[in-house]
């Protein structure tokens, strides 16, 4: 293989890489600038040789946000992505190519470009119908429960004017407020966080339990209109009628009929778009009248009436002064560049977290260094590089990695596999005893009504050392500490009170045991039914519960044999802590569907895909995510996924109804 066939394979593999991360994970780990320059840079070395022309090349097809949970359903009209542009000296080019292929005077529409997840609307009678995504841009995923959520989506136009079927689309959108209260949330449960709202809303839109969608607050602006009998043959007339018929079309939308009037709207919005409540990442600019964008017609993968402006990354220079490491409740070991105050995307950036010892030796830091700094989404800073120009002659030491706890001075120690350092001092390291604390009194643990400062004010007085500590506090504890009023000490006396009540399974996942979230505390609970037959379970017994693999049973077997953490478990049980399975639930319990591998697909009426997932762990059996051969049933509701049914005909899996099933564990 030659040097250039080498080089097209590479930035194949990574542009690969890069769609698998933003649209199966939600997860990019590069910018939307530097994907688009891989993917030109391929795009020019496959046109320089067309001898090693791929069909499967990145270049020869559209991202994908497809997922076998939901029903696929076609687009009447394609959803072609747009080209980007960075500098108005492109949009002049753009702008240049339209009026020489028209040769008449036209319109350019200026839009901002909301940085959300693309939906298709359908509406016929003035009734919504049908919703889908993007996709692959020829089919979409259709989660019309989900958008039904969405206040700001009207289920019934206004009006009466409205064509008997059209589609719209628009974009759904996370608000920032809501974007910082769920990451809040992920933050306080160790959870990863969304890179920006843009991958929070994607990932919401995709859940499979409409309330959570609900509880999230998604918006939704809408930009364009298509169907055989618009309103008018003017694509700004067009928005106008929607938004008069109850849709949400953003009144920023401008008509320009100069280059000056375009660049004058990019430039103004360049600068105000930090005071929008959502995430905007550029300008798009569409040629206004229907009949000239006809004419002007689509390229494979984009309009040719149509091109989108995209915003510069925010970047900024400034100084290395030093790195600090912070300790985690799980141990983990993060390093944070602490820099000269610099101003960035309209707040003023001290600190950028590095996360871990191969990012700095990746960025080869010294401190004193000049480093440049974005934040990712506009909304976490990170260190991208350094101004090797304007590095000093006199360089500072590297940034290394410290090899002890900042905290407690415990030699660290790196999980073969792991990229993290974690600090082992469990029971003595004092970040790690807080975090769990304030781990434990988290509203969708033990919702004990207290912050990380009160649990930081009470652990500084000796107050407490554990979660089962908290349990032992008295008013007068609470009154001696600063600025407590009699008020706010009675609210967390009887917020402990009423957590005495919490469920079993959130008691567990309070615990803090390492791996074991919501969803693995609920499966060990409804296995064992009580704490004291999960602490005497062997790993044999572990690994035979559904989704308990190697890992999570050797993490719950080391919580259990350190004498530490039974003598919390003994006092909370003292306390009066729900530490087995609620009667009604045990006699509801069954093994009716031991050993038995079900599937659940589509949607259904009399309960929710998470009730029924419940029901067969209550009743012995388990939830399979995907066919196989192992599979037993596939609980099949209305709208049932073709791959799975087409799978199933094949193994000779058979194939229950809901009437089925409940009438299966009702025997």
């Amino acid at each position: 293989m030659n040097e250039i066939e080498q080089r097209i394979t590479q930035l194949r593999e990574e542009l690969e890489q890069h769609n698998y991360n933003y649209y199966v994970l939600s997860a990019p780990t590069i910018s939307d600038r530097e994907f688009d320059e891989q993917m030109k840079a391929l795009q020019e070395l496959e046109a320089a040789h067309p001898e090693y022309a791929d069909p499967a090349s990145p270049t020869q097809r559209v991202g994908s946000d497809l997922t076998k949970e939901f029903k696929q359903v076609e687009h009447i009209y394609p959803m072609l992505s747009l080209s980007n542009t960075y500098s108005t000296e492109e949009v002049q080019d753009f702008y240049d190519r339209t009026s020489r292929a028209l040769n008449e005077p036209f319109e350019i529409v200026a839009e901002l470009k909301y940085d959300g997840t693309s939906i298709s609307l359908i509406y016929e009678h003035g009734r919504l119908v049908r919703a889908v995504t993007r996709g692959d841009g020829t089919r979409g995923d259709e989660v019309t429960a989900n958008i039904k959520t969405i206040r700001s989506i009207p289920l019934k136009l206004r009006g009466n004017d409205y064509p008997e079927r059209f589609e719209i689309r628009g974009e759904v959108l996370l608000p920032w407020p809501e974007f910082d209260r769920i990451n809040k949330e992920r933050e306080e449960q160790e959870e990863p966080l969304f890179a920006n709202p843009r991958n929070a809303a994607s990932g919401t839109l995709k859940q499979q339990n409409p309330q959570i969608v609900a509880s999230r607050k998604l918006d939704a602006y809408f930009y364009y209109l298509l169907g055989e009998d618009l309103p008018s043959e003017e694509h700004y007339t067009n928005l106008e009628k929607a938004r008069a018929w109850g849709f949400k079309v953003p009144d920023v939308i401008r008509r320009c009929t100069t280059l000056d009037e375009v660049v004058a709207y990019i430039n103004n919005w360049d600068v105000r778009r930090k005071e929008l409540p959502v995430a905007t990442d550029g300008i798009v600019l569409k040629v206004n009248s229907l009949r000239q964008q006809r004419n002007l017609g689509f390229t494979a993968k984009s309009p040719r009436w149509a091109i989108a402006y995209k915003f510069q990354a925010e970047r900024a220079e400034t100084r290395l002064n030093s790195v600090s490491f912070q300790v985690g409740r799980t141990g983990a070991v993060t390093p944070v560049a602490n820099l000269e105050p610099v101003l960035l995307a309209g707040t003023i950036v001290k600190r950028a977290s590095l996360h871990n010892a191969d990012i700095i030796r990746k960025l080869d830091l010294h401190y004193g260094d000049p480093v440049y700094v974005e934040k990712g989404g506009e909304i976490i800073p990170k260190i991208v590089g350094v101004n090797l120009e304007a590095r000093s002659f006199m360089l500072g030491d590297a940034v290394q990695f410290i090899h002890a706890c900042p905290e407690c001075n415990t030699p660290l120690v790196r999980p073969e596999g792991e990229a993290a350092h974690y600090c082992p001092n469990e029971t003595g390291c004092p970040p790690q005893i807080k975090g769990r604390i304030e781990h434990f009194v988290t509203r969708r643990a033990m919702n004990i009504n207290i912050g990380p400062e009160t649990v930081d004010a009470l652990y500084d007085a000796g107050l407490i050392r554990n979660a089962a500590d908290l349990y032992i506090l008295q008013m007068t504890d609470l009154l001696a500490l600063d600025r407590w009023a009699e008020k706010s000490a009675r609210n967390l006396l009887e917020s402990l009170r009423q957590s005495r009540q919490v469920p079993f399974e959130r008691v567990l996942f309070a615990l803090g045991i390492r791996f074991v979230g919501e969803t693995v505390a609920k499966k060990l609970a409804l296995a064992f039914t009580s704490m004291e037959r999960l602490q005497q379970a062997t790993y044999e017994e572990l690994i035979e519960v559904d989704e308990i693999g190697d890992r999570i049973a050797r993490s719950v077997l080391a919580y259990f044999a350190d004498e530490a953490n039974l003598n919390i478990v003994r006092r909370l049980n003292e306390e009066g802590l729900q530490l087995s399975i609620a009667e009604d639930l045990l006699a509801g319990q069954s093994d009716k569907l031991k050993g038995l591998t079900i599937v659940i697909s589509g949607t259904f009426t009399k309960h929710s895909r998470d009730e029924y997932k419940a029901m067969i762990d209550q009743h012995g059996g388990k939830n399979s995510g995907s066919v196989s051969g192992k599979t037993d049933y596939i609980l099949a509701g209305e709208n049932m996924g073709p791959a799975k049914l087409e799978k199933a005909a094949k193994l000779g899996v058979k194939i229950l109804n809901e009437e089925d099933f409940l009438k299966m564990i009702e025997q």
